[in-house]
């Protein structure tokens, strides 16, 4: 069922996303070559804690998942599209990093992601992610009232797709409020013109994710979270959590 938030909801919203960027923030500043992904999961976990919220991934098992998600943070290097688990690995000069985070407060959740790169980028990673959020800011550029669902989609798609990069399928945004994934259900390309017409208190977390390959096709790793690209190219991922108002579209993720 989608559930239309009332304007003191989103004010509530807009504590939970901040709280989000300030996570981001800590894990980007924190990211460095040897730094290990663990320990990026351990600043994201002090920044909710110090500000009283908690963590909708820790714990989170839908029914995909064999294990629950072990970690406050998402993170994805290299070939890794989503839901990486923050583990021993230690980040390399170079290394492509997507972090996912999500935090509630008072009930109320807040999502984002960033991607970028540690140490000295490459070329076409610089390229890949600069797409990837230009994708992210059509989505939330069509985010409007009396718009639909599917030129949102079409918008992240089209900016995709131009740049020749691959669209994983099965995966896209969501609605969000008092639990992290509600409906509806945000693709990251479709037709416009189709699908659930957006009014004002909608929020959705919007999160094109890009795949340098060109290729739609991803597998499971071991951990049975992580989603890798089946070519072995590298993928980004940006997402902010939006609420749709009359006034126009309004990030609730933002520092």
């Amino acid at each position: 069922m989608v559930e239309i938030k009332t304007d003191a909801s989103l004010e509530a919203m807009r504590v939970a996303g901040r709280v989000v960027a300030d996570a981001l923030a800590a894990v980007r500043a924190a990211a460095a070559p040897g730094v290990r992904l663990r320990d990026l999961d351990e600043v994201a976990r002090t920044v909710l804690r110090e500000a009283g919220a908690t963590s909708p991934f820790l714990g989170y098992r839908p029914s995909f998942a064999a294990t629950p998600f072990p970690a406050v943070i998402c993170a994805s290097v290299n070939d890794a599209i989503v839901h990486g688990v923050p583990d021993s690995y230690r980040l390399c000069d170079g290394d492509l990093v997507s972090i996912d985070c999500g935090a509630v407060v008072d009930g109320w959740a807040g999502d984002a992601a960033v991607s970028f790169a540690v140490g000295t980028p490459r070329p076409e990673d610089i390229r890949l992610m600069e797409t990837t959020r230009q994708a992210l800011e059509a989505g939330i550029a069509a985010a409007v009232v009396g718009a639909r669902i599917g030129d949102i989609s079409h918008a992240i798609g089209s900016v995709g797709r131009a740049a020749g990069y691959g669209i994983p399928e099965d995966f896209g945004g969501h609605g969000i409020g008092r639990r992290m994934h509600e409906d509806p259900p945000v693709p990251n390309d479709g037709r416009p013109g189709r699908g659930l017409v957006l009014r004002h208190g909608l929020v959705l977390a919007i999160e094109p994710m890009l795949l340098a390959g060109g290729h739609h096709a991803y597998y499971v790793a071991d951990d049975g979270w992580t989603l890798r690209t089946a070519d072995a190219g590298r993928a980004a991922h940006f997402e902010h959590t939006v609420a749709i108002t009359e006034d126009g579209p309004r990030v609730l993720t933002l520092p």
